[in-house]
């Protein structure tokens, strides 16, 4: 079982739109996949149309008033289950910081599941910030994946979130943690924008680029508001041949050991 964190601290560049499509993707090629929305705004918990109610979250897990496995939840995707998120996420930094070994308690939550291994991949969709929670998820994933909108400063933004990586590899903290790769989003083939920056993340990067490219879609930005993953929305359209050409080449790169 791998569990992999989907993060940047940038806001609006595709992750939780990565975190829903690639889990559901990956789920379609008939493996098991959990989705923990670690995010307290819950966006990947009603993109897949699963209702945010309070205490369903990882939050009881992660003070150590409940187990992992009470969390977990069906979704409407065959093969994908979930953690839901909550508003009262927020407050988990708060409490998490007052405990004993702060930065590895979503570590210490996961290991029961790593042992049992009911899942191929579990998904971490982290907020946006380089707060307590993303850094729980990075000191407890095997892997980065890494989404970044083809824009100024991309590349400055995988630098901070990579710096932070590097600090948690040292022992004791997560020292097998590896960058999985650097997902290109809102791709426009159109504007020398793109195009140039496409060109320096693979200059900087060249060995943890994905191949696949997930393009600048409307369908893409609709889905979630109609609780559908890009795969139920518009099946046959660019952003899902996209996502699904992704879980292809991620599960290629990433063997899930089951």
């Amino acid at each position: 079982m791998q569990v992999i964190a989907i993060a940047n601290q940038k806001g609006g560049v595709g992750k939780t739109t990565t975190s829903i499509n690639l889990a559901a993707s990956v789920a379609a090629k008939d493996k098991r996949v959990l989705l923990i929305d670690l995010d307290p705004q819950a966006n990947a918990t009603s993109g897949v149309n699963f209702p945010v109610d309070p205490g369903m979250s990882i939050y009881s897990a992660m003070v150590g008033e409940t187990d992992i496995f009470s969390r977990i939840q069906p979704t409407l995707v065959p093969n994908l289950f979930i953690i839901p998120a909550e508003i009262d996420l927020a407050g988990c930094e708060v409490e998490i910081a007052r405990l004993d070994d702060p930065l590895v308690r979503l570590k210490e939550v996961l290991q029961p599941l790593k042992d049992a291994a009911p899942y191929d991949y579990v998904f971490l969709d982290c907020p946006p910030s380089l707060g307590i929670l993303m850094t729980n998820a990075l000191a407890a994933a095997d892997g980065l994946l890494v989404p970044v909108q083809c824009e100024f400063y991309a590349l400055e933004g995988i630098s901070k979130i990579m710096d932070l990586m590097k600090k948690l590899q040292s022992p004791p903290i997560n020292a097998p943690l590896q960058l999985t790769g650097v997902l290109m989003t809102m791709y426009d083939a159109r504007t020398r924008l793109s195009q140039q920056v496409a060109k320096e993340l693979n200059q900087h990067l060249p060995d943890h680029i994905f191949q696949s490219i997930i393009p600048r879609s409307i369908r893409l930005s609709e889905a979630p508001s109609f609780g559908q993953t890009i795969l139920q929305y518009d099946a046959d359209g660019v952003g899902a041949k996209a996502y699904r050409n992704l879980a292809d080449e991620f599960i290629s790169r990433v063997p899930s050991g089951n």
